[in-house]
């Protein structure tokens, strides 16, 4: 296959190559032959997009071409005027369509829980590069598909027209639904709930179920964070599938109806919900406590979810920001990752940035209450949940040394992502001498997502990077070198051979 190229798409923009260039990465030109996505068509205000009733077709592209052809077919319709934020848009709804969110909120239904982080990493690329991660996110979908089919082969099923409540019911029927755990009532509301209400009172009411239970490791709540921000870019016109299977992802539970027990999972949700009554009632408005934060994340080392909480209530009440109670809780996530770099300290990150940006989205006071006090909640039971899953490292953020700096910033990057795999430790050091000497953060920011697109090989690789790179800019001045510092332990390091799907592109997409 070949593609015209014209003059303007010969050239990269600088900071990007430049990384890709400084870490000795393989040649990345292949993207320019694909037509660059500018920030207008990727970033657009939800209220104005309009799409063409043909975006079915798209849909059951990517449903129904092989994995092997694929790329080679979504390819030669971007040449022909396909444009970002439609495939991007067939993508997320193949995915809930054809991915069943079970037996977790996980495992295979990555393949939509990642588009949101394949499209903010696209969103931080220069245009030539915006397609790479969404290239990504289409193969990784066919292989979850395959997955889904050796499953069981679930597909959703259209909704029942004669259940669905009238706008009047809709939002009544919803809650009584989700607070019953009642999955065939749930789907019903969800999909009148769609139709009547807006954007904004649908996610109202989903960032609390998102943040109900501890279940599937917080991929409940990330569900609900990355769906919201997709629908920001593809429409809400195409809400209601993806309102119905978040619906159905969130009601995913073990053994008897949880509405009758007392489970542990749904333990903090309740105890939060009496808690949430005490703290001031201008508990926004306070001062930033490095003191405060340090306690929080002494507690967060050792005390039990609800001392946290009581902890966390005490402080707002003292006039302390509730940045600085964030600033404990991102912080303390990047601490477990260092001290365990596995799957349950990753999401313990991914958590905290889905939790972050519903308390950043929220118009309810509280809502932001609540969503702040269970993420204060889960980091306990995910340290707790490290336990048994190899060893668990006495390493604590605060007292990290930075490294001597040595040579030029470029080397600096180069080394700290040489380190990586052999020496995670080293890296962060690195990474913490070379911010605390003043060098630039999206120097190294920009590196580190050229070795995401080229080396990564899982959706946490997109999901991980995408939630800390964004969140490092969340976490207050005074203790964002640090936060970065810890989550290196789980970046992509530069001695990993490029993954197949770039070396499978790049022959693709030779002239």
């Amino acid at each position: 296959m070949s593609f015209q190229r014209s003059p303007s798409r010969r050239n990269f923009l600088t900071s990007t190559a430049g990384a890709a260039s400084l870490l000795g990465l393989g040649d990345t030109a292949f993207l320019s032959r694909l037509r660059p996505v500018f920030a207008e068509e990727a970033r657009v205000d939800p209220s104005t997009v309009q799409f063409d009733s043909g975006i079915e077709p798209t849909v059951r592209l990517i449903e129904d071409t092989p994995r092997e052809r694929l790329l080679e077919e979504v390819a030669a319709r971007i040449e022909k005027g396909l444009s970002y934020r439609e495939l991007l848009a067939a993508l997320q709804l193949a995915g809930v369509r054809n991915v069943q969110p079970r037996p977790s909120v996980g495992h295979k239904f990555h393949a939509v829980l990642v588009v949101n982080s394949a499209h903010l990493a696209s969103l931080a690329s220069p245009p030539q590069h915006r397609w790479l991660p969404i290239f990504w996110a289409l193969d990784y979908f066919k292989s979850a598909a395959a997955r889904d089919v050796r499953e069981g082969n679930w597909t959703m099923q259209s909704v029942d027209e004669s259940a669905v409540p009238g706008s009047t019911a809709a939002g009544a029927a919803f809650t009584a639904a989700m607070d019953g755990w009642d999955e065939s009532a749930a789907d019903v509301a969800a999909a009148g709930l769609a139709r009547a209400a807006g954007e904004n009172e649908v996610y109202e009411r989903f960032f609390r179920y998102g943040a109900r239970d501890f279940r599937s490791i917080g991929h409940k709540a990330i569900f609900v964070a990355n769906s919201r921000r997709t629908l920001h870019c593809i429409g809400w016109r195409h809400a209601e599938p993806v309102v119905r299977s978040l619906a159905y992802a969130l009601l995913m539970h073990e053994g008897d109806n949880p509405a009758g027990r007392d489970a542990d999972a749904d333990r903090p949700f309740r105890t939060n919900q009496q808690r949430l009554t005490q703290i001031r009632p201008d508990w926004r408005d306070g001062k930033l406590d490095d003191g405060a934060t340090q306690e929080l994340l002494a507690a967060l080392r050792s005390d039990a979810n609800e001392a946290v909480c009581d902890l966390t209530v005490e402080i707002l009440n003292r006039g302390v920001s509730p940045q600085s109670v964030w600033d404990g809780l991102l912080v303390g996530a990047g601490e477990l990752l260092m001290r365990q770099p596995g799957i349950v300290a990753l999401h313990a990150l991914t958590t905290t940035n889905a939790l972050r940006y519903a308390y950043d989205a929220s118009g309810d006071d509280e809502t932001r209450r609540l969503v702040l006090l269970q993420n204060a909640a889960f980091l306990p039971m995910f340290r707790d949940a490290m336990h048994g899953r190899g060893a668990v490292r006495d390493l604590n953020v605060e007292a990290l040394q930075p490294a001597a700096l040595d040579g030029p910033p470029e080397e600096a990057i180069g080394r700290i992502f040489a380190q990586i795999d052999g020496d995670p430790l080293a890296a962060a050091a690195s990474t913490l001498g070379y911010l605390q000497a003043g060098n630039s953060a999206e120097s190294l920011i920009d590196a580190a997502r050229v070795l995401v697109y080229l080396k990564g090989n899982d959706a946490h690789d997109y999901k991980f990077s995408s939630a800390v790179l964004e969140d490092y800019y969340k976490v207050s001045p005074a203790w964002r070198d640090r936060f970065l510092a810890a989550n290196v332990f789980k970046l992509q390091g530069s001695a990993r051979p490029d993954n197949a799907l770039v070396q499978r592109t790049r022959e693709a997409f030779k002239a």
